[in-house]
């Protein structure tokens, strides 16, 4: 036993030390090649920072953060200076992928090199990285780093229906993501827990359903799984204003991260229900967590949501869910087995896809992208759908050979 208090001992204290040396450039994700060379550039108060005009605004974003003056903008080609400086260069580098950039850090100048803004954008990120790793925040080490991403898509999900998240809060999360690179940000915003976006049309989304009588998610799925009205004693809850959801797709643009909205449907759809029970099979609040799909009104209500959803998101995705959705209601609704038979379909999975379908039809026609969960390939999957699988590698799978034959 002293062994291994010894070992970890050991090891505690190697790490710190490692931590502490000068010339520290472990960076996450690993670059595909890091060059160190000797000294160091050192990024004191009255450093300048210059940049091509097209990558103005991203140079202002690395001053603020480094606590710097506002960057001077340099002629477009120009390649760096003899003046001390951080100079973010727009310039071709010898590869398609728009995420790619050099990073060449001399003992007199710092030049962050890309041909597109998302790169420069990386390329800034690694530099702010590598100024936390140093012990002395002021000294940089030489260096020359090259990178682009092995991976398009680099996400993260954050759940703001269970748990509402302020918008400081998410744009911590946003800053965080860039910093490692990250560059997807699937914000789910409405469940049975919580509708966490304004709709103009539907104003009592965000007054009733927005709002429950618990704090915590379990608490309140595991009582009545009731809503409250905004204002009132005890409840718990909150939603993003359209403007609010703006300034934050542009907070994260400008970070290089795409913002996907998920709302879900046509399960986990109890906070709908409440406020819109004709939209339910039942008729009633508080009975099923489904919406009908043998009721028009049920098309017409979320084509005009997500008609107000992409007026906010411009991403090429919108998230609809389609997980988890019980069948039972429909199976015993009037509407829905009218709706399977009219349109010839098998079953209530088939019932499910022809929802789905029939969303992705509408999305289509605005020039955006269905995704949905790996349910939605139950029934039949919808024509230019595309399924993020929770349930394991199956649902991908399964996708992949349906675009195959």
């Amino acid at each position: 036993m002293k062994c291994i208090i010894l070992q970890l001992v050991f090891a505690a204290f190697s790490l710190s030390v490692f931590a502490q040396l000068p010339g520290n450039v472990n960076i996450i994700p690993q670059p595909a090649s890091v060059t160190v060379s000797q000294g160091y550039f050192l990024l004191a108060r009255n450093t300048s920072v210059f940049s091509d005009p097209a990558f103005i605004q991203t140079a202002q974003i690395f001053s603020q953060q480094t606590f710097l003056d506002p960057p001077r903008q340099i002629a477009t080609g120009k390649k760096t200076g003899s003046q001390h400086g951080v100079y973010f260069i727009k310039q071709d580098i010898g590869t398609t992928n728009p995420e790619a950039y050099q990073l060449i850090i001399q003992p007199n100048t710092i030049r962050i090199i890309a041909a597109h803004v998302k790169g420069a954008i990386h390329g800034m990120e690694t530099l702010l990285q590598l100024q936390q790793l140093q012990t002395n925040k002021t000294q940089i080490p030489c260096a020359a780093i090259t990178d682009e991403p092995r991976f398009g898509y680099r996400g993260l999900m954050l759940d703001v229906s269970r748990n509402f998240f302020s918008i400081p809060v998410i744009k911590k999360f946003i800053d965080m993501m860039a910093l490692y690179k990250l560059n997807t940000l699937h914000l789910h915003l409405t469940d049975a827990a919580g509708w966490r976006i304004e709709i103009k049309k539907y104003p009592e989304l965000t007054h009733t359903a927005a709002w429950r009588l618990h704090q915590t998610w379990k608490e309140w799925w595991n009582s009545a799984r009731l809503y409250t009205n905004e204002g009132n004693a005890g409840a718990y809850g909150g939603y993003y204003t359209q403007d609010q959801a703006k300034q934050l797709v542009d907070y994260a643009a400008q970070r290089g991260i795409t913002i996907i909205p998920e709302i879900e449907v046509p399960g986990h759809s109890e906070e709908v229900a409440a406020v819109f029970p004709q939209l339910s099979c039942a008729g009633k609040p508080y009975m099923q967590g489904e919406l009908c799909l043998g009721n028009d009104s049920t098309f017409v209500f979320l084509e005009n949501v997500l008609t107000e959803v992409m007026n906010i998101f411009p991403s090429a995705y919108i998230h609809i869910g389609g997980d988890e959705a019980a069948k039972d209601a429909w199976k015993k609704c009037p509407k829905c087995q009218a709706r399977i038979k009219a349109e010839n379909l098998k079953d209530e999975h088939g019932l499910q896809s022809y929802a789905i379908k029939r969303l992705e039809k509408f999305l289509s026609a605005h020039k955006r992208r269905l995704l949905g969960w790996d349910e939605i390939l139950e029934g039949g999957l919808a024509p230019g759908a595309t399924v993020m699988s929770w349930r394991g590698e199956s649902g991908g799978i399964d996708a992949g050979w349906l675009l195959l034959f």
